[in-house]
C-alpha cells in the first residue's frame, strides 16, 4: 500500500478534527459545505419557501438537502452533478459533466419553461494543484454558471457562485455587476482560512 504525503495526512487529520465535519455527521448533513451555504443564507435570506432552485456542483447533495428543508414542497430543485448523488425529496437530480451541451439540455429540460429564482454552484474542478492549471479550470466553470442563470434566473432573481481568487476572478465580478444590482463576496466562517474559496453573491438580476 502506498504512503501517504505528508500534505494528505495534514488533510486526513485536520478532516477528523473539524468542527463542522463533526457537526455535519451529527446533525445529519451529507457535507460539511451545508455551514458555508447556512451562513450565507442566515445574513441573505436567499431561500424562501415556495421558491424555484438550481443546484450546480450538487453531490454530495448537502446543498440541495439544506435547500429543500426550507423551500418544501416537491420538484422545486433541480441539481446536477458529474457524481452521482442519492436521491433527496423534491430534488430532481441530473448526473452528467455540465459542460457538456447534452447534459446542460437535460437540466434546462428539468428546469421547464418557468424561471426560477435562485441558482446556486459550489462547482469546483478537479484540482490539480497547479494554479496555472487550476485557476483557469475553476473560472471557466464560473463562467458556465454565470451564463447558464442567464438563461433560467426570473428578473431580480439571485445567484450565489464559488470562485477562486486569482487570474479571472475582477472580470467575473465586472461581469456580474453588468447583469445584478447587487454584488458582494462572501467568505463564511466555514469555508477553510487557507482555502483561496470565496463566493460572490449577485442580487436582483435585470435590474441594473
Amino acid at each position: 500500500m502506498p504512503k501517504r504525503s505528508k500534505s494528505s495526512a495534514r488533510w486526513l487529520a485536520e478532516h477528523a478534527n473539524d468542527e463542522f465535519v463533526k457537526r455535519a455527521q451529527k446533525e445529519g448533513w451529507r457535507s460539511r459545505a451545508v455551514f458555508k451555504l447556512a451562513q450565507i443564507q442566515e445574513a441573505e435570506r436567499l431561500l424562501r419557501p415556495g421558491i424555484r432552485c438550481v443546484d450546480l456542483g450538487a453531490a454530495p447533495g448537502g446543498w440541495s438537502q439544506y435547500a429543500a428543508r426550507i423551500i418544501g414542497g416537491s420538484s422545486r430543485i433541480v441539481a446536477t452533478d458529474i457524481l452521482a448523488m442519492d436521491a433527496i425529496p423534491g430534488v430532481d437530480f441530473v448526473q452528467g459533466d455540465f459542460r457538456e451541451a447534452g447534459v446542460l439540455e437535460q437540466v434546462l429540460q428539468c428546469v421547464g419553461a418557468d424561471k426560477v429564482d435562485l441558482v446556486l454552484s459550489d462547482m469546483a474542478p478537479n484540482m490539480a494543484g497547479i494554479d496555472a492549471i487550476d485557476q483557469p479550470r475553476s473560472m471557466y466553470l464560473a463562467e458556465l454558471a454565470l451564463e447558464f442563470a442567464d438563461r433560467v434566473l426570473a428578473p431580480g432573481g439571485d445567484l450565489l457562485l464559488k470562485l477562486f481568487q486569482g487570474a479571472g476572478f475582477d472580470q467575473i465580478i465586472k461581469d456580474a455587476r453588468s447583469r445584478y444590482s447587487r454584488v458582494v463576496t462572501k467568505k463564511p466562517k466555514a469555508s477553510r482560512t487557507r482555502s483561496p474559496e470565496i463566493y460572490l453573491l449577485a442580487r436582483q438580476f435585470g435590474m441594473v
